[in-house]
C-alpha cells in the first residue's frame, strides 16, 4: 500500500512540475521557476520513498527522500509565495538568506552517519531513529519545514482575503492549496502512529490538493482571449501554489 501511494504521488507530482515547467517557457518568472524546483524536489523525494518501500531502503533512497522531501522543498516553495504575494525585493532578500541553511543543511544530511546502522528493509524509517542527535538533519527539516510550512500558508491566507469578495474561484483554489499543505502537515503524526501506508497517501493528497487548486487559481486569473493561464508579476490578482511537509 504505502509503495503504491508513492508511487502515485510520483507520478502526479512529477506531472505538476512538468506543467509549471511549460508555464515558466511560456510566460518566465521567480516566483514560477521557485515553484518548479520546489515541486520538482517533492517529487524526487515521492520517488525516492517509492524505491525505498518498494525494494528496501538504502542510504542513498533515504538521504534523498529526507533532504529533497523534508529539508529543501518547503524553504524553495515558500520563496515562490514571497516573489508572487510580496514581491521581487522580498523575493530576492529570502533567497539570501537561504543560501547559508542549504550550504550547511546539504552536506550535513549527505555526510553523517546513521546511529541506527542498518537501515530497515520495509516501512518508512523515521528520522529520530536514525539520528539521535538533534543538532543535525532533524534540526534543518523542523526550521526549513516549519518556518516554510508558516510562511506558505499565511502568505496563501493573505491572497486569499485579497481576493474573498473579488474572486470566489481564486478564493477557492487559495483553499485547495491550503487544504494540501495541511495534508501534507500531518505526514509526520501519521508516520509516529506508525501508519506507513497513510503517510504516503498523505503526499499524494497533499500534491493532488495544491496541483488542483493551482489550476482553479490559475483559470480565475484568465482573461477570455488569453491562452496560457499562468499569472504574471504584475497581475492584479495573485495566487499561492504551494506544497509542503513537515519532518519526518
Amino acid at each position: 500500500m504505502s509503495a503504491a501511494a508513492s508511487l502515485a504521488a510520483g507520478v502526479v507530482a512529477t506531472l505538476f512540475c512538468v506543467d509549471l515547467v511549460r508555464r515558466y517557457r511560456a510566460s518566465p518568472s521567480p516566483h514560477t521557476a521557485a515553484y518548479a524546483t520546489g515541486i520538482g524536489f517533492f517529487a524526487l523525494a515521492t520517488w525516492a520513498l517509492f524505491v525505498g518501500t518498494a525494494t528496501g531502503w538504502t542510504s542513498a533512497s533515504y538521504r534523498t527522500f529526507f533532504l529533497f522531501g523534508a529539508i529543501v522543498n518547503i524553504p524553495v516553495l515558500a520563496l515562490g509565495s514571497m516573489f508572487l504575494v510580496v514581491g521581487r525585493r522580498a523575493g530576492h532578500t529570502m533567497l539570501l538568506l537561504m543560501f547559508p541553511f542549504f550550504a550547511i543543511s546539504l552536506p550535513t544530511t549527505l555526510a553523517q552517519p546513521f546511529d541506527a546502522g542498518v537501515l530497515p528493509s520495509g516501512g518508512v524509517p523515521s528520522a529520530r531513529d536514525l539520528w539521535a542527535d538533534m543538532f543535525g538533519p532533524r534540526l534543518w527539516s523542523v526550521i526549513g519545514g516549519r518556518l516554510g510550512a508558516t510562511i506558505i500558508i499565511l502568505l496563501a491566507l493573505v491572497s486569499l482575503v485579497r481576493f474573498l469578495r473579488k474572486n470566489p474561484r481564486l478564493v477557492w483554489g487559495n483553499l485547495a492549496i491550503v487544504a494540501g499543505t495541511l495534508a501534507a502537515a500531518t505526514g509526520g503524526t501519521i508516520l509516529a502512529l506508525g501508519l506507513d501506508w497513510g503517510f504516503s497517501v498523505s503526499l499524494l493528497v497533499s500534491v493532488t490538493f495544491i496541483w488542483a487548486g493551482y489550476r482553479i487559481a490559475s483559470g480565475a486569473r484568465r482573461p477570455p482571449e488569453a491562452t496560457d493561464p499562468l499569472p504574471t508579476q504584475e497581475s492584479a490578482e495573485r495566487t499561492v501554489p504551494v506544497a509542503d511537509r513537515e519532518e519526518r
